[in-house]
């Protein structure tokens, strides 16, 4: 469940102004909704359901002197050094975190995100490489990101190559407002989902269906983002419950190599031709290096004769989807045109793609930490 639906709010009693001026900002930062209550009698009505109780010292006093009942997630923070007098009134309360500000600011961003949130839902996480240049991964990655908002998903598409021109371009999104890669200073941490949401460009691409596309693009700045930055971002996507498309370039970066790490499926696509077949073996050498389960998805036409299925063989990879090509594809792109029509073979590749991903983050979502 995410903030603004009323039901998630943390509970937050501090006397010192100070104090809660820097509560009160770090539970914006982290987009979580607070009940701010100046004494025990106030707090009780929210102390058993609210999903995080921040006190401060006086505050713990008092509510342990009221007999409010034990509960976890509830976390004393103080202003510098704790003295040993709130040690001993965290005790009372049943504390199970005494934190000191302003160290302890991104350690209490990253509980109020959890607060706001709630639960983790495991979510999944694609990677999309070509094995050449001009394979067509961005445009497999926006179609699987669309295809999977018509089934009602919510989506985070995110573009980790920088020399691929913006991933905004290939939906027809560069001229929405909304934050890009260079812009919004993600430097590792936790980073809460819906605020991700509301800061990225959101094209309209789905007539029907209740999902939602979100896209982080490298916009036409040659500087990716780090890898901390990727994983951030991803695991965001991931603990939300979304599906997570990653566009990555075929040279391993390091923020490409993040985002492997973190992938349930990496897609491979490549051209039905020789030359295409030697780049793609190179290429999938490298995804093999990172783990994690490497389909291919074969491109044509075949100019030379050669057959999804002598693509496979010759680079050791099952083969997920035999792609013919669609009439049409390039026109639409240059009016800036969403890749993704409900029918046609992109759109059949995407949909083998999507369901191997979610088949695959399912029998992956009990082994991870």
């Amino acid at each position: 469940m995410h903030q603004g639906s009323g039901e998630r709010r943390g509970l937050v009693m501090v006397s010192d102004p100070e104090l809660l001026d820097t509560v009160l900002r770090l539970a914006a930062a982290a987009g979580c909704e607070l009940h701010r209550t100046v004494d025990a009698a106030q707090a009780r009505p929210h102390w058993p359901g609210a999903p995080l109780v921040l006190l401060d010292a006086a505050a713990a006093q008092q509510c342990a002197q009221a007999g409010l009942p034990r509960r976890g997630e509830v976390i004393v923070a103080v202003r510098g050094e704790p003295a040993p007098p709130v040690w001993q009134h965290a005790v009372a309360v049943g504390a199970e975190h005494v934190i000191s500000l302003p160290d302890a600011e991104s350690w209490l961003v990253a509980a109020f995100t959890e607060a706001a949130e709630g639960p983790g839902h495991d979510g999944a996480v694609l990677a999309v490489v070509g094995g050449r240049g001009g394979a067509g991964a961005s445009v497999l990655a926006a179609a699987v990101a669309v295809t999977a908002v018509r089934e009602g998903s919510r989506v985070l598409l995110v573009d980790c190559d920088p020399l691929g021109g913006g991933l905004d371009l290939v939906l027809g999104a560069e001229e929405l407002g909304g934050l890009r890669w260079p812009d919004i200073g993600v430097e590792g941490g936790r980073v809460p989902a819906t605020a991700l949401h509301a800061a990225l460009p959101a094209p309209a691409v789905a007539r029907r269906g209740g999902g939602e596309l979100a896209v982080l693009s490298c916009d036409r700045s040659a500087h990716g983002p780090s890898p901390a930055a990727v994983r951030s971002v991803i695991e965001a996507g991931r603990r939300a419950g979304e599906t997570v498309v990653c566009d990555l370039p075929r040279y391993p970066t390091d923020a490409a190599i993040a985002a492997l790490a973190t992938a349930d499926l990496t897609v491979l696509v490549v051209p039905a031709d020789v030359r295409s077949c030697a780049a793609g073996a190179r290429v999938a050498a490298v995804l093999s290096e990172h783990g994690g389960p490497v389909r291919l998805v074969v491109r044509g036409p075949a100019p030379g004769g050669v057959d999804a299925a002598e693509v496979a063989r010759a680079l050791g990879l099952p083969l997920l989807a035999a792609m013919r090509p669609e009439a049409g594809l390039a026109r639409a792109l240059e009016r800036g045109t969403a890749p993704g029509r409900p029918r046609g073979p992109l759109a059949a590749a995407a949909q083998a793609v999507l369901t191997e991903l979610h088949a695959t983050a399912a029998r992956t979502s009990g082994a991870r930490p």
